[in-house]
């Protein structure tokens, strides 16, 4: 039990961090990119179709697909938030193995994939574009402090962002299940309470959350190799 209160007061910490830094909202949406990717990736993977992609400026975004079969509706809507809790623990598996640079070109190529293929709003359109040439600048010609800061910067938001968005659609559930998103979708699919769901994406972003610290933490306290001078 102590160890998920230190999670809780790590990510208080963190949430009120990343709110402090300019241009924090910008860099939000990648968590909000994720969460629509997963849904797009489920849905092609079951042999639906995408029809489009749109995010918006207030982090929010919206997925429109279809599909043959009700059943489907059930990954698909799983993987939203499931999705984005994995990819924030890619994130910190990464930086634990020193690969911070392959995982500044994969959510650069996530940004590109989603232009290419399926976003199709304003801003979401130029979201995606200006997220990647940065990205892409950050990785090709910056500094490694600078590089490790950015990487870190994106890492922590997307860890923020999926514990915080499931305890909001967890809300919702509570407060007005029929806006509850996904978790409305998977109530409608399964006669399962919106609630239900939502807990089981509260939970899921909790264990990623604390998984993905565990990552940072063993990079952290990990035994440094010194090299003698010659």
């Amino acid at each position: 039990m102590n160890s998920w209160i230190k999670l809780g007061l790590f990510l208080i910490v963190s949430t009120m961090l990343t709110r402090l830094i300019p241009f924090s909202s910008f860099f939000r949406s990648v968590d909000t990119l994720v969460h629509e990717m997963a849904h797009a990736m489920a849905t092609l993977l079951l042999s639906g179709k995408v029809m489009y992609i749109h995010l918006f400026a207030d982090q929010s975004g919206v997925t429109y697909s279809t599909y043959t079969d009700i059943w489907k509706a059930i990954p698909i809507a799983l993987a939203g938030y499931m999705g984005a809790s994995l990819f924030t623990l890619l994130l910190f598996r990464l930086y634990n193995k020193n690969r911070e640079r392959q995982g500044l070109l994969i959510v650069a190529g996530l940004a590109i994939l989603a232009l290419v293929l399926f976003v199709r709003n304003s801003y979401g359109m130029i979201w995606c574009a200006g997220f990647a040439a940065l990205t892409i600048l950050v990785y090709t010609v910056s500094p490694g402090w600078l590089r490790q800061t950015y990487y870190l910067l994106i890492a922590f938001i997307c860890l923020v962002e999926s514990v915080i968005s499931s305890f909001v659609i967890l809300s919702l559930a509570f407060i007005d299940p029929a806006a509850a998103g996904d978790a409305a979708n998977l109530s409608k699919a399964t006669a399962v309470p919106a609630f239900v769901w939502g807990l089981c994406f509260t939970a899921f972003s909790l264990w990623c959350a604390k998984l993905s610290i565990g990552q940072l933490f063993k990079r952290l306290t990990a035994p440094r190799t010194i090299v003698p001078k010659s």
